[in-house]
């Protein structure tokens, strides 16, 4: 199950393991995505930091951790195929994978539903 932020960030947990990329919404208003900049391995995030970068055709933005956590990995494959986050943005464009530090921060976060009423008020 997929849970998001309103800053379009989503989060998709496997065990203790949350792997973080931006929202289909979110690729969309960016445009076309360019270039992108993960976080190193190891680097603890805290729920709300920045923890990585995403240039487009439009503007930069930054990519909020939605839970605290140790970045485990990273996906490499955006150096090379930046345009992932615009073709897949909530399957393969994924930018991190978090070990989760605080895994009840995930019920702070919107379900489908949620996050469906939220960005209709955009």
């Amino acid at each position: 199950m997929l849970r998001y932020t309103k800053d379009h960030e989503w989060v998709r947990t496997e065990g203790d393991i949350a792997t973080v990329g931006i929202t289909a919404y979110a690729a969309d208003q960016l445009g076309d995505v360019v270039y992108v900049e993960l976080p190193e391995v190891g680097l603890k995030v805290k729920k709300g930091e920045s923890a990585a970068t995403v240039e487009s055709v439009k503007a930069a933005s930054d990519i909020y951790a939605p839970v605290s956590g140790e970045v485990v990995e990273v996906n490499a494959e955006l150096g090379d195929a930046p345009q992932r986050v615009n073709e897949a943005p909530e399957t393969g464009g994924w930018f991190m994978k978090l070990r989760l530090s605080n895994p009840a921060e995930l019920d702070a976060l919107l379900d489908d539903e949620g996050y469906g009423a939220f960005t209709e008020t955009l």
